[in-house]
């Protein structure tokens, strides 16, 4: 019998949307499996945007695309995915922003590192007509976050250059959708037996 792999849409506890996104990380290889743009010293076919200025060290890539299957494995071994819907993508963007988190960032989910700061995050609405597609991005989701990162720091810039970082990795926190709805609904029950032993006055 063939074994079916579970598949879980992650969405913002509200409860917990100040830790929506908490930091960005710079990694190797970025779960959503797209790497950045680095707009510095790049050869000229690998950049379509017609004017760069080699001085301003940016890093452009999305950080999350929706819809877009995450394989994960549990502590347990179980293998599965998840997912994000646009508008959980969206919703978390804004967050990161409303948090004051653009200077937040990581090296591989681990040291924090100073001098990266996030100084443009848009939302793609049209794929075929998105400013993304003048850095090689002609496939991304509509939906999708882009963030592009200022690197002033100079041991980072290095690691970008020598292709040790590729990309973005996102730090939050997220729910299964699935287990909300049921935590919802158990709250929701409790509300109403106390509601109701209210009324009849019971303690």
């Amino acid at each position: 019998m063939k074994k079916i792999t579970k598949i879980v849409e992650l969405v913002i506890d509200d409860e917990q949307a100040q830790l929506a996104i908490d930091a960005i990380s710079l990694v190797n290889s970025p779960a959503i499996e797209e790497n950045w743009i680095a707009l510095n010293k790049q050869k000229k076919d690998n950049i379509t945007l017609a004017k760069i200025d080699e001085e301003k060290k940016l890093i452009i890539g999305p950080a999350l695309i929706p819809n877009k299957q995450i394989f994960r494995v549990d502590e347990d071994g179980s293998e599965y995915y998840v997912y994000f819907s646009e508008a959980t993508v969206k919703r978390a963007s804004e967050l990161y922003l409303i948090h004051n988190n653009q200077k937040s960032a990581t090296y591989e989910h681990s040291d924090r590192v100073s001098g990266v700061t996030a100084v443009e995050s848009w939302i793609v609405s049209d794929p075929k007509m998105d400013k993304s597609r003048a850095y090689g991005y002609k496939n991304l989701n509509k939906g999708t976050w882009m963030v592009s990162m200022k690197i002033e720091n100079d041991t980072v810039w290095d690691m970008i250059k020598r292709q040790e970082v590729k990309g973005y990795s996102i730090e939050g926190f997220f729910v299964d959708k699935m287990s909300k709805l049921s935590t919802s609904k158990d709250r929701k029950s409790t509300k109403i037996l106390k509601e109701i032993a209210d009324l009849l006055d019971i303690e």
